[in-house]
């Protein structure tokens, strides 16, 4: 066992102090916008943001939770982004190992016209045709899953990492017997999870975050999700505010300020919670298509 000298105990020391500090420094802002969203609207524009509350009001969250659509909301959310999560990794995992085995015909192809959607795009109206007119997924939660089930830049990601897993685990499976679809599914998914957790974050947070979707699609109230939800209560907020202003209602004050940082801590809350059990798969797949890319 080597003994540390001074020098590396002191380094080490400094390091931990320089942590420390970045990490306060980091959870600063978060506890300001946590402690903003409790204070009185009249206490913001007068003091600013504070790390404590001042003049304690709920006044924010009984705005955003004032009836049950939030939590319908939420449901919606929560559901698509657990679907959608699920079907989005099945299918990437589905066309990235296939273009990641080295016999496969046609696959330079194949990876060409999936690139190609990367530089091109249709464009929005055209978009629009496809999924309202044609796909009839107008008003559907689908129309929040489907057309974002795969993702070229995650699909590349998945299939060098692939690409990456020693040929010879596959080649030995085959000798005894062993398809595709079984080397596939117990063989490389097992050893994938680095790869699959951090791209699996990747379209959750893609998911949970869907909103430009909803306001072109869907007209229902019930299906709204979360974020484009939080998007109405806050222009009704706005509106409400410009109206009293302009009539002049005396001491008519729309928490605005206090909302937006309220629907700040209750959206991107679950996905903070979400984080710590994935972090460990998150960390090693950091360097994923980093290796044979």
């Amino acid at each position: 066992m080597i003994k540390e000298s001074s020098s590396d105990r002191l380094l080490k020391a400094i390091i931990y102090v320089l942590l420390t500090i970045f990490a306060i420094y980091c959870v600063i802002p978060f506890v300001t916008v946590i402690s903003s969203s409790l204070s009185a609207e009249s206490a913001i524009l007068r003091d600013g943001y504070s790390i404590w509350p001042r003049e304690f009001s709920l006044a924010a969250y009984n705005l955003i939770f004032k009836d049950d659509t939030i939590y319908r909301a939420y449901g919606v959310t929560i559901f698509v982004t657990m679907v959608g999560t699920a079907l989005a990794m099945l299918v990437t995992c589905a066309l990235a190992y296939p273009l990641s085995i080295r016999a496969l015909k046609f696959k330079n192809g194949i990876n060409f016209y999936i690139y190609f959607t990367m530089l091109f795009h249709g464009g929005l109206v055209a978009n629009y045709l496809l999924i309202s007119k044609y796909l009839g997924m107008r008003d559907s939660i689908w129309v929040l899953i489907i057309p974002a089930l795969i993702s070229p830049w995650n699909m590349f990601l998945m299939r060098n990492f692939f690409k990456s897993v020693d040929e010879s685990l596959a080649e030995s499976a085959k000798i005894d017997g062993a398809n595709d679809i079984y080397i596939f599914y117990k063989i490389v998914l097992p050893i994938s999870m680095p790869a699959i957790a951090t791209v699996g974050l990747f379209y959750a947070m893609g998911f949970w975050n869907k909103w430009f979707e909803a306001m072109l699609f869907i007209s229902d109230e019930n299906k709204f999700p979360l974020q484009y939800l939080v998007m109405r209560i806050m222009n009704n907020a706005d509106f409400a505010n410009q109206l009293s202003a302009k009539i002049s209602l005396p001491n008519y004050v729309v928490p605005t300020l206090s909302t937006r940082l309220a629907t700040t801590v209750v959206t991107i809350g679950p996905i903070i919670f979400l984080y710590p059990f994935l972090q460990k798969y998150f960390v090693k797949g950091l360097m994923v298509g980093a290796v044979k890319g």
